[in-house]
């Protein structure tokens, strides 16, 4: 899970062919081009040690980040230790945010930029059996769904759009209430619910899948924030950091393997339950996700059509009263 559709019988998409790469296979042994003092940093991600996050744990145990001259700590995830306390606090120098949590975040006070946004496309999704006969979104009308509590803009805005009444259930990171018939759709992630749900007795042809995404309401996922006066007084040390994050996830990809043992670890430090086989297919989507369609290089920018919406969205939520300035949010390490 995470912090955070074609209308009739749309099926989830098969992983697309992998992003061609180099290897790196000798990264922690090769002398670093970095010749300065080594710098000590921070990393908050979202949530818990899972293979959402491989590319900075395999950066880390790789010796990327110290390639670059970094010295990386990864705070855990905690529910009840906020972001926006820990970076305005300076206690985390970069952190990984959904695109919406980020603007609140921003409008609210706490004076974060992204420097890049690899993550170009939504992972969420509102599943429905086909045995309930649900098979469009005007079937969904008074249906009873499963939303994760603290994350029901974006499905609140697609029931708007589409005028369809439901019930909304407050449900937590399972999907015991779908699979036992308490609710009628649930919302699940592409990477995570979604393959939980399908090795619970449920084949992929059983399912309706409709993606945000592909009803326009497409909430970016995973960026990479700083404070604004990091990316103007250190804008070297971002570099470095952005750098070193994408060679991480490019290593992950290129060793899958490799890659999943060391999120096993990070997860069994935490002392959290892990399969391999889900985090295989989760690090599987994500390579669909950073580089979709065979792409072999990672997005980095924003766009201000996406800001813009996300940002809208959420004033007419009433969550935020005035969209910051794109120009003051997005301040992209590379410009191309």
């Amino acid at each position: 899970m995470c912090i955070l559709f074609v209308v009739s019988g749309c099926k989830i998409r098969s992983a697309g062919p992998p992003g061609s790469s180099d290897s790196i296979d000798t990264l922690a042994t090769e002398t670093t081009a970095y010749k300065g003092k080594m710098r000590n940093v921070t990393f908050l991600p979202y949530w818990v040690s899972n293979a959402q996050f491989a590319g900075y744990y395999v950066a880390r145990e790789k010796g990327i980040y110290k390639k670059y001259g970094i010295n990386l700590e990864i705070i855990p995830y905690e529910p009840f230790n906020t972001p926006s306390d820990l970076i305005s606090s300076g206690k985390a120098d970069f952190a990984a945010l959904w695109l919406v949590n980020a603007i609140e975040l921003k409008a609210k006070g706490t004076d974060i930029v992204n420097i890049a946004q690899p993550s170009t496309r939504s992972s969420a999704m509102l599943l429905t059996k086909k045995s309930s006969g649900i098979d469009s979104i005007p079937q969904m009308e008074g249906k009873r769904v499963g939303i994760w509590a603290d994350y029901e803009l974006q499905p609140k805005a697609f029931f708007s759009k589409y005028k369809v009444n439901v019930t909304i259930i407050p449900i937590g990171s399972t999907n015991n209430l779908f699979l036992a018939g308490g609710v009628d759709i649930t919302i699940a992630n592409w990477f995570d619910e979604y393959h939980t749900i399908i090795n619970s007795g449920y084949d992929p042809e059983d399912l309706n899948a409709f993606f945000f995404a592909d009803f326009s309401l497409n909430f970016l996922e995973d960026g990479i924030y700083c404070l604004s006066d990091m990316r103007e007084n250190d804008p070297q040390l971002c570099a470095d950091f952005l750098k070193a994050t994408l060679e991480g996830w490019r290593y992950a990809f290129d060793h899958k393997e490799e890659a999943i043992d060391i999120v096993v670890q990070y997860a069994h430090k935490d002392k959290l339950p892990v399969n391999k086989v889900h985090q295989g297919w989760m690090l599987d989507r994500y390579q669909d996700l950073y580089l979709p369609g065979g792409k072999t290089e990672f997005n980095e920018l924003l766009l201000p059509q996406d800001y813009t919406f996300a940002g809208k969205v959420l004033q007419d939520a009433g969550l935020i009263e005035e969209i910051p300035p794109y120009n003051s949010f997005f301040i992209p390490i590379n410009k191309n």
